[in-house]
């Protein structure tokens, strides 16, 4: 029989502060770019993520979450992957 004391134990905390994100019911396109997408349309996408993350309850989660696990892709707590990269390179210089 498993010791089931040495399990890591619940582990929601990690992802609950998802279901009160303000984009939890928007999709997806205003938050991760087509292929090719490139210019004016690029810059008006993201700037439509980022007033939704700017009135989001949870956007410094989110932003944590994404720092945390490096999200290669899309918007996320404000910020898109160009911005997060440029965070990373500060930090590790």
């Amino acid at each position: 029989m498993a010791n089931l004391t040495r399990l890591p134990g619940r582990a929601e905390h990690h992802w609950t502060w998802q279901e009160r994100a303000a984009c939890r019911n928007l999709g997806t396109d205003r938050f991760f770019h087509p292929a090719g997408e490139r210019g004016e349309d690029r810059t008006d996408r993201e700037e439509a993520a980022k007033e939704v993350c700017a009135l989001c309850p949870v956007q410094v989660e989110c932003l944590r979450h994404a720092l945390r696990t490096q999200e290669p892709y899309g918007v996320w707590g404000g910020l898109t992957e160009a911005e997060r990269r440029a965070l990373y390179t500060r930090v590790a210089s």
